[in-house]
């Protein structure tokens, strides 16, 4: 008798993107990739705008904190603001915003001009990246087609900030500094004319705005980026860094409270304590903190020690972008197959062993620089690979409505971590090479550090993250 064979069902097709939504996502991770790069262009070109615009030794930081301490201390305000008035339009007046600023800074004739422009700068990204992020979230539906563009979007995020540094030494060697600003007004014109005819406008719930908490939250944000800026450059002990540093907590701890009994919360505390939104931004916050600082560090290294030009220190970090852009193609297989959890722990696990063993690199030559470009490229994709976890991880599980929260808390994750790392690791290598006199030993031990914070990091996230997708 034969016996009948009955077929499994067939699994179900792989979800494709619609062309609409692919252009879309061309509109939106082209913003995001913009700004990531205006993050790093300039760092290689500070001693050029410095000796063309007159900025003393000491003041040179300002040039890129203008920038981040807007970024960073808004960047949740602005997100709550494209909830309710509308992502488009705040992506929109981002991108105008990016154009104007960057057509000052380009045009500056002093230092006080090209830090206006700096801060316009700032304040696009904080108004154009939570908005951009959340209309990527909400013109996917969750799963694998928008685990596919947070893909693509932490890849370019990571090599933004590598072709921020690649551009700005081709652009300062060959053209001039200027153009490392006036390369955004074309193409924060384009988004300008496209955006409207291709992205739907999108919000959350319409509530009133929350004063109190707004308040806080963004003089919170403002003082610790200032206090940890100016404990870099002045000293942790100075009266400028406690008293800046104080305020952040003070304020910090008050929105705290203040978000636990408002009607109508700026940022929801049900949302503040999901394990997802906490844990991941946690890592997010690890990864861009060291890893800036760990780009910053090498940057002198090639400069101090090696004697590179800006120009050849530009390019030596092509590897790390070519090995992030790889990583980036790869993690949305990885998280598929591992989950959220281990893709998040095993990427700050490599970052933190490619940051170590940059610790053998000793004065230069040829074996130097091939454990540097295998260590950053390791590093690269450990770090993209971090980005995708974290940014899944923080953005899922929430509806529609509390995008642009969870959007605005990723983006202030990054920006702050951005701005964090450099002042205190930089801290770190002053403080040691004028203690033993050999810039070298003062960097080694910066970057022991960096990777020591990155694997306490690693495994905080993964206990953190008890439950996998």
């Amino acid at each position: 008798m034969a016996t009948a064979v009955i077929d499994a069902p067939a699994a179900p097709p792989t979800p494709r993107m619609t062309s609409r939504q692919r252009l879309v996502l061309t509109l939106l991770l082209g913003s995001q990739f913009m700004l990531a790069v205006d993050f790093s262009i300039l760092n290689v070109a500070l001693p050029d705008i410095g000796h063309g615009l007159g900025f003393s030794l000491s003041n040179l930081q300002w040039i890129s904190t203008a920038m981040m301490l807007p970024s960073a201390g808004f960047a949740l305000l602005f997100g709550r603001f494209a909830d309710m008035a509308g992502r488009r339009k705040m992506l929109l007046i981002g991108m105008a915003l990016l154009a104007a600023g960057s057509l000052v800074g380009g045009l500056a004739t002093t230092p006080a001009i090209l830090l206006v422009g700096r801060v316009a700068q700032g304040l696009a990204c904080a108004l154009a990246t939570p908005a951009a992020l959340s209309l990527l979230t909400t013109s996917l539906p969750e799963g694998p087609l928008r685990d596919k563009a947070l893909a693509l979007n932490g890849t370019l995020l990571s090599a933004g900030f590598t072709v921020g540094a690649i551009f700005g030494g081709i652009l300062t060697d060959l053209l001039s500094w200027r153009w490392a600003f006036f390369i955004n007004v074309p193409v924060a014109v384009a988004i300008l004319f496209a955006a409207p005819g291709v992205i739907s406008e999108s919000r959350g719930e319409r509530t009133k705005l929350d004063i109190p908490g707004a308040i806080t939250v963004t003089g919170g944000l403002l003082a610790l980026v200032y206090g940890v800026t100016a404990g870099g450059q002045d000293g942790w002990a100075a009266p400028v860094t406690l008293i800046t540093l104080a305020a952040a907590v003070v304020l910090l701890g008050a929105f705290w409270f203040i978000e636990l009994r408002a009607k109508a919360p700026l940022a929801s505390v049900r949302v503040l304590t999901r394990q997802t939104v906490k844990w991941g931004n946690f890592g997010g916050l690890i990864t861009f903190t060291m890893q800036s600082s760990a780009i910053f560090l090498l940057t002198l290294y090639l400069q101090d020690v090696f004697g590179y030009t800006p120009l050849q220190t530009g390019l030596t970090f092509c590897g790390f972008g070519a090995a992030a852009f790889t990583g980036g193609l790869l993690a949305p297989r990885l998280l598929g197959r591992f989950g959220n959890r281990t893709l998040l722990g095993a990427g700050l696990l490599v970052q933190a062993v490619a940051t170590g063993a940059l610790f053998l690199v000793g004065n230069g030559g040829g074996s130097a620089l091939a454990l540097l470009l295998a260590a950053t490229m390791a590093s690269g994709v450990g770090h993209v690979s971090v980005i995708v976890a974290y940014m899944v991880t923080a953005t899922s599980g929430l509806s529609d409505s509390e995008q642009g929260l969870a959007s605005g808390l990723a983006s202030m994750t990054q920006q702050v971590g951005a701005t964090l790392g450099i002042p205190v690791l930089s801290s770190i290598a002053t403080a040691r090479t004028a203690a033993t006199g050999s810039a070298l030993e003062g960097i080694h031990l910066a970057l022991l550090v960096n990777a020591s914070i990155v694997l306490v990091g690693a495994v905080l996230s993964y206990t953190g993250l008890r439950t996998r997708r």
